[in-house]
């Protein structure tokens, strides 16, 4: 078969990135389709090896680091890839990738890291964030994104078989495309983490400073326990201003290699996560290193951390929940047993990951 794999954006490395990394070694001959590239990003995943075709978006002004200024064109610089001659697609897409034309004498099976996030469930708080509820500048944003949920919906029917990152995604797939979906849970390099089963006396969390993340709301919960050590590891547009939230017994890192991170992950107490993710790889990550988990329990991490065995739920995007939930891991600790944790974490690993995905395919194909 002839294979192409096709990408929204290759800028900075995420869960998605590597996705798409797991099923190019399934695919080694598959040529790689995307909006936008850095050499860099393309490197250091071991693509350089594929050819690369990248839109026309690529060639325009500092497309490589503004290129969400470009979001109505997505849809024509998708649209404009020729992938005729190639019998299996697969698309990895968190935005726009599921929408290359394809015809009835091929197959597109679409790996769906979730359906265009600011364009449907974070529309009203994309729209709040950046200060567009008003105006004749949201005015703009908010018709484009209307054309741009007609258009998701429209070339939701260009693919034949979808693949949800999570249950919790597989629902969003049906709610918005009316569509089914296989879950199969993505790719994490478990391999880089060690199982540390002693733990010193610190919280941890780590993620890109952005709203959705939540990270101000750990930071203020943190705030007020001043008893507890909390490290946040990380950077984005939100770091200055969480910043000045930060109390002594807060300490910001900044963003910090894969080394350090897995250091403070192995060694901190619990991890904290305050985000409504789709799947979340850093919680994870941080089972595998035996570290319990304290997470809003909303979204894909109530399918990866067992409540009283690795971690605790909150069940509010709150301050006092945020206490409330750490107060009762503290005075719950010895409940989790680190060895024990990184044996459910396993069941998150690459090879399961490229084992489920090539059966999918084979019982597709055959």
């Amino acid at each position: 078969m002839k294979v192409a794999l096709v990408h929204d954006w290759f800028t900075v490395i995420g869960g998605s990135e590597n996705v798409l990394k797991e099923i190019a070694v399934l695919y080694p001959q598959a040529d790689i389709y995307t909006l936008v590239a850095q050499e860099e990003t393309i490197r250091t995943l071991g693509l350089e090896n594929n050819k690369l075709f990248t839109s026309f978006i690529q060639r325009l002004p500092f497309a490589k680091t503004k290129y969400r200024n470009y979001l109505p064109l997505y849809p024509l610089a998708i649209e404009q890839f020729d992938l005729s001659s190639y019998d299996l697609i697969i698309s990895s897409s968190h935005a726009v990738a599921k929408g290359v034309l394809t015809h009835s004498g091929q197959i597109h099976i679409c790996y769906c890291h979730s359906p265009m996030r600011y364009a449907w469930d974070l529309y009203h708080q994309y729209i709040i964030d950046l200060g567009l509820s008003k105006g004749l500048k949201g005015f703009f944003v908010k018709l484009v994104l209307h054309r741009m949920r007609q258009w998701d919906v429209i070339s939701s029917n260009r693919v034949d078989y979808f693949i949800s990152n999570s249950n919790y995604i597989g629902k969003r797939i049906e709610k918005i495309y009316r569509r089914e979906s296989k879950t199969i849970y993505p790719n994490v390099a478990l391999e880089n983490f060690e199982l540390c089963e002693t733990k010193e006396d610190f919280y941890f969390t780590c993620s890109r400073f952005v709203p959705y993340k939540k990270i101000d709301l750990i930071v203020k919960a943190f705030a007020q326990m001043p008893d507890k050590k909390l490290f946040v590891m990380g950077d984005g547009p939100d770091f200055k201003r969480i910043q000045k939230l930060a109390t002594d017994n807060i300490i910001l890192l900044g963003y910090q290699p894969l080394d350090i991170l897995k250091s403070y992950l192995s060694r901190a107490k619990a991890f904290v996560f305050a985000a409504e993710e789709d799947f979340g790889i850093l919680p994870v990550e941080a089972q595998a290193c035996g570290t319990p988990v304290i997470a809003y329990g909303k979204g894909g991490v109530r399918e990866t951390v067992i409540e009283g065995k690795t971690g605790v739920y909150f069940n509010e995007q709150n301050i006092a929940s945020i206490i409330d939930a750490v107060n009762y891991f503290q005075n719950n600790f010895n409940l989790f047993i680190p060895i024990e944790i990184a044996k459910h974490a396993a069941a998150f690993s690459s090879q399961r990951f490229s084992k489920e995905l090539s059966q999918f395919i084979k019982t597709i194909i055959n």
